[in-house]
């Protein structure tokens, strides 16, 4: 009776979380997807923030790409198994994109700093080759580092049962598999969770405080127009900083309920990509012009391919 019971009650979460899962997928991929179209195609959002955004939406699609079409098709498929090279692969592309898009966040900020606080000179500063070796930087900065205690950590033996308590190959749950001792992995990834958060954290906190002694000089008119482009990226930020502490946090008190701890790291994998196209799209003018210059161009596209061609006789 047990049995039947707990089945049920497996069904009945599959039902109602199986539609939610989807369709927040399908939302992360449309939005930055929308994002990026916008950018590589309108030559008005042809300048470095919006370089760095579109970035920033691809790595998003990345990031999610990697942990919910698994949780998906373990929902559909009832499959639950996967193997220990997809497993680690999952983990090492999870936390690098996660980074990656700290890192890309805090070029955005020094951009906004270059263009408020030294106006005259952003153009010969935030030159294209400039923006692109900054993204290259911010890849390889999320790319190297966690690819260390990824290695590590493939180097454990793992004696079984190596069930992953966790809705995806997850660093800390992935240890606590191991058949020794794993204080010392467990230490270099919080330290090196520490430099990607902290670093990234300082980074972007020194440009917006340069940002706001700038602003003091400025006319109240100035200042709403430096509020209005610093706005979305700051809700952004905020959100994906707060999250991120919430899930270390919790990893780090040992009487935090582990079911719990499992949606607050759902809900940070998948919150952040989810409101970055809803926070740019509903704060940003810009964007939202791209937005109306597309859709007319969709609409004329259409209503020239409806037209009949006359024949020749």
């Amino acid at each position: 009776l047990s049995v039947a019971s707990d089945r049920t009650k497996l069904q009945n979460l599959i039902v109602f979380v199986l539609p939610i899962f989807f369709m927040v997928y399908v939302f992360v991929l449309s939005g930055n997807s929308m994002i990026i179209y916008l950018v590589r195609t309108d030559p008005k959002l042809n300048t470095p923030m919006y370089f760095f955004l579109h970035n920033l939406s691809f790595s998003d699609i990345v990031y999610t790409s990697v942990t919910i079409p698994k949780m998906l098709s373990v929902f559909l498929a009832d499959d639950k198994t996967i193997s220990k090279a997809g497993c680690f692969l999952q983990m090492y592309f999870f936390l690098s994109t996660g980074t990656t898009g700290r890192a890309l966040l805090t070029v955005m900020a020094f951009d906004r700093y270059v263009a408020i606080c030294n106006p005259l000179r952003y153009t010969t500063m935030m030159t294209r080759q400039r923006c692109i070796l900054l993204t290259f930087a911010s890849w390889g900065f999320g790319a190297s580092l966690v690819l260390p205690i990824t290695i590590w950590a493939t180097q454990l033996p793992f004696c079984g049962p190596n069930i992953v308590r966790h809705m995806f190959c997850d660093h800390s749950s992935v240890l606590s598999l191991a058949c020794i001792d794993t204080n010392r992995n467990s230490i270099l990834s919080l330290m090196f969770a520490l430099i990607a958060i902290l670093s990234t954290f300082l980074l972007i906190l020194i440009s917006y405080i340069c940002i706001g002694k700038a602003m003091r000089t400025m006319s109240k008119a100035q200042q709403l127009k430096v509020a209005a482009t610093c706005v979305s990226h700051l809700i952004v930020v905020c959100i994906s900083y707060i999250s991120a502490s919430f899930v270390y946090i919790s990893y780090r008190v040992a009487k935090f309920d582990p079911d719990v701890r499992i949606v607050i790291a759902v809900l940070y994998s998948v919150l952040t990509p989810l409101l970055n196209p809803i926070i740019y799209s509903l704060r940003n003018k810009e964007l939202q012009d791209a937005m109306k210059r597309a859709f007319c161009r969709c609409t004329i596209a259409s209503k020239t391919n409806n037209k009949t061609v006359p024949s020749v006789a």
